[in-house]
């Protein structure tokens, strides 16, 4: 089913006129001061991530680096083995990624390989068919999509959208027939089950990339980012989740956090910038070669500062991490000219 979305185009003509002032541009404010320390190193890094509160760049040769800092300069420390993997569960999508929860659900994947949806913009043609949740009494639950549908994701995210203090699951769900939408699920008396989805694309291989959830408007609730259409100008759309809807609160153009066929899902971060408690979005501009810093406090976007590359274009993730130690997060990522760059910001 195809229900549970307010969207715009379904409001009276006094309210989309409203709306269509977030269509705009983002409204430019004082520029967020930033300082941005890069390191060209000889390996180009092909994955940014973090663990344990550290950050790490994994090179094409498999080697792993820690990020660090040493007399004001990034510094690279290899690091030795890679720690023990846990147990990837039965029936996971090949290339899924398990994420873990410290709520109700403890970890939740993507199920079902299927070829039935012949996109590939993920890398391949196989996608999901199912999602499963542990929960933590340790009992599993899983749902299965209908057959005109699959999840074309690697991962499904938990979050409290709802403020019930129970996390909800994230997924992007491509329909055969009509392209991407966003969907929520959640466990209940009856099971694991979408309780929610945004509208379709409406058009066959047209894809939409998550970007995070926070309360990003300021009025005390999770709100879900994502990027509809990131290959061909996409869109940056804010959604609540009220009253078991999924309201877009607010659009901007010309984004892109994935290029066609690639694995990587995480260019984009979620991180308190300006430091007044309320989260902005760093998201790279449609061809990737710069990063916006913006924010959509008080339900209207504002632009709060570029990050330009000089020419070179987004290689790997935004990972978030504390680098000095002083209590304000970082982002540090790579750039397809092999620099590591680390941006830290001056509120």
């Amino acid at each position: 089913m195809r229900t549970n979305v307010i969207d715009p185009r379904d409001w009276p003509i006094p309210l989309l006129a409203g709306f269509l002032l977030l269509l705009l541009q983002a409204s430019p404010v004082a520029a967020l001061e930033t300082k941005i320390l890069s390191l060209t190193f000889k390996e180009k890094p092909v994955r940014v991530f973090t663990q344990d509160s550290k950050a790490f760049i994994a090179t094409g040769k498999g080697a792993v680096f820690r990020i660090g800092l040493k007399d004001g300069e990034l510094v690279l420390v290899a690091e030795e083995g890679g720690g023990k993997a846990k147990n990837r569960p039965k029936g996971i999508l090949p290339d899924g990624v398990v994420l873990y929860g410290s709520k109700d659900i403890t970890a939740a994947w993507l199920t079902g390989a299927t070829r039935r949806y012949d996109h590939g913009v993920l890398g391949d043609d196989v996608e999901a068919t199912g999602l499963a949740v542990e929960l933590a009494g340790g009992k599993r639950l899983e749902l299965k999509l209908e057959k005109n549908s699959v999840f074309e994701d690697r991962l499904a995210r938990l979050a409290d959208l709802d403020g019930d203090g129970k996390d909800e699951i994230i997924a992007v769900r491509s329909y055969l027939d009509a392209g991407a939408a966003l969907a929520v699920a959640k466990p209940g008396s009856q099971g694991l089950r979408i309780i929610a989805e945004t509208r379709p694309i409406g058009i066959p291989h047209r894809w939409l990339n998550p970007v995070g959830v926070g309360d990003f408007d300021g009025y005390g609730g999770n709100e879900v980012a994502l990027v509809k259409t990131p290959h061909i100008g996409g869109s940056l759309e804010i959604y609540a989740l009220e009253k078991g809807r999924l309201r877009l609160k607010g659009e901007i153009r010309s984004f892109s956090n994935h290029s066609i066929g690639e694995r990587e899902l995480g260019k984009a971060a979620v991180i308190d910038a300006d430091g007044d408690g309320v989260p902005e979005i760093i998201l790279p501009e449609a061809g990737q070669r710069s990063l916006r810093i913006l924010s959509f406090k008080g339900g209207r976007f504002s632009d709060l500062g570029r990050i330009d590359h000089e020419g070179s274009t987004l290689g790997t993730a935004l990972a978030v991490t504390d680098l000095d130690r002083n209590g304000n997060m970082e982002i540090v990522y790579g750039l397809s000219d092999g620099r590591i760059m680390a941006v830290f910001f001056e509120p």
